[in-house]
């Protein structure tokens, strides 16, 4: 019995590692990534001095179309964001004006946080966007992470590169660095908490550090999340921003 267990470890390790740097991010594509889906969430920005928390509904389809309501609290109420193709809108109610928001405003912070509209805006597969090589294998807390490193292949990217920690056997991502072309280190993310959804694993609590701003980060937790539904198309409109 014990040499039956020896080889099926070793058939595991040996599967793994034989894994190209490609299948591996294309497995994480397969988890992160969806038609569609529909998510409710909670945002809490870590200022300098302190804390202050929103919460939101959106509606994604592929990376094509986005929209976001914000729900609380009442200074944030109403504030919806439209993201059609490469073009993005937001609606604010105490001005009941709609301005869209192109070229250098998209490196600007959502909402005060600490990712941009730039980041929001970007929900490619990384496959699609990036080059992949496996820089190693590390063991964190008792589980085994693939090391990988991404390069852009395509010119419009806000990070010319990355690295990513990627469980085995689930494959979602631990951590994330983002880096500019000089190398210089912008952003980290860390996820955690993660869940079967509809089969798949996805990370419920996401934590974005902006890593040239004060602060500890900017803090998501995902209340509820659906793949696969029914959306109306009427959602994705700019009439939908003032209903």
């Amino acid at each position: 019995m014990k040499n039956i267990t020896v080889i099926i470890l070793a058939s595991l390790t040996v599967s793994l590692s034989a894994q190209t740097a490609d299948e591996i991010l294309d497995r994480v594509d397969k988890n992160m990534s969806a038609e569609n889906r529909v998510l409710e969430s909670s945002m809490t920005i870590h200022g300098k001095r302190n804390s202050r928390t929103m919460t939101s509904k959106s509606y994604t389809v592929s990376d094509k179309k986005s929209f976001t309501e914000y729900l609380t609290p009442a200074r944030e109420k109403g504030t919806k964001m439209l993201k059609l193709e490469d073009k993005l809108w937001i609606y604010s109610p105490s001005t009941d004006r709609t301005i869209q928001i192109s070229g250098h405003m998209l490196r600007q912070s959502v909402m005060g946080s600490d990712f941009s509209y730039e980041d929001m805006m970007d929900d490619r597969k990384l496959k699609d966007i990036y080059t992949a090589t496996i820089a190693g294998e590390e063991e964190i807390e008792g589980r085994k992470y693939f090391v990988l490193e991404l390069i852009a292949k395509v010119e419009d990217v806000a990070y010319h590169s990355r690295k990513i920690w990627i469980d085995a056997l689930r494959f979602v991502p631990l951590k994330e660095d983002l880096f500019a072309k000089s190398g210089q280190l912008l952003k980290r993310t860390t996820l955690s908490d993660m869940q079967n959804v509809q089969g798949r694993w996805f990370p419920m609590k996401m934590i974005y550090k902006d890593m040239l701003k004060h602060g500890d980060g900017t803090e998501i937790h995902i209340t509820t999340i659906k793949f696969n539904q029914d959306i109306p198309a009427y959602i994705f409109t700019k009439a939908a921003l003032k209903q």
